[in-house]
């Protein structure tokens, strides 16, 4: 299988975790692919028409994107560890959804600060910045659930949004006065499969 891929993209880490705990990152062969909003990707275009990482091409020629979308595929080949069954996988499908939106609310943070200070919008960053401690609380709320439940797809989700923080956001404590999921955090981070995909800038 061939995987579409950077070291920056925390929706590709996503993916590369999962491949990780379930045994078949070395199934996958990497292939780094730059994608920018402003300009598409000619080489990715073909594979997915919104030149949008992570992209999976199987050994057939189908493909699969949307990070959600692969893991499941590799949950599948695998036998089914990240996927729980019955009512809770509703409980992991929406630790995915917070986790996935996180990052995405961080990617759109990150963007506007990164824009000129005569080009920013206060008001933009004020709303995201709520929507950060907001998610962050509402973390350290969950942590003891969150330590409980077997690992699954939330956790990969959760766990890669909190690492994006350190990686793009390193001037926010987002630790302080959030024991239980700074603790939580540190656990993941110390697993074979974070160990392994770390954000690096290449």
């Amino acid at each position: 299988m061939k995987l579409h891929w950077s070291p920056r993209s925390p929706f590709v880490r996503k993916v590369m975790i999962a491949a990780h705990e379930l045994g078949l990152a070395d199934r996958i062969r990497t292939v780094r692919t730059v994608v920018r909003m402003g300009k598409p990707n000619e080489a990715l275009l073909p594979d997915n028409p919104l030149s949008k990482i992570p992209t999976l091409v199987l050994d057939d020629g189908r493909v699969l994107f949307d990070s959600l979308t692969i893991i499941e595929y590799l949950d599948h080949l695998a036998g089914g560890r990240l996927f729980p069954a019955g009512e809770a996988r509703f409980g992991a499908l929406t630790r995915h959804a917070l986790g996935n939106g996180f990052l995405d609310l961080l990617i759109l943070f990150r963007n506007e600060r990164d824009k000129p200070a005569e080009r920013q919008t206060a008001e933009w960053l004020e709303s995201f910045a709520a929507k950060v401690r907001a998610t962050l609380d509402h973390l350290e709320r969950e942590a003891p659930a969150l330590s409980a439940a077997p690992f699954d797809v939330g956790h990969v989700a959760i766990g890669c949004a909190l690492s994006y923080l350190d990686f793009r956001f390193a001037d926010l404590p987002w630790r302080e006065g959030r024991p239980g999921i700074a603790a939580w955090h540190a656990g993941f981070a110390a697993r074979p499969s974070a160990r392994a995909t770390e954000a690096v800038d290449d």
